[in-house]
């Protein structure tokens, strides 16, 4: 569960920065405050 959570985590940051590279900003924001929220060096949605 833990490898899943952060390949998901690492997934939502760089759409996250695919987006602010996009010019679509607060999308790009979005998808990496979340992916920080997911992964479990963060603070773990699923803890």
């Amino acid at each position: 569960m833990v490898t899943l959570l952060w390949i998901l985590a690492v997934v939502l940051v760089i759409a996250g920065i695919v987006a602010i590279v996009r010019k679509q900003l607060l999308w790009g924001i979005v998808l990496i405050v979340v992916g920080l929220l997911v992964g479990p060096g963060g603070v773990s949605v699923f803890n």
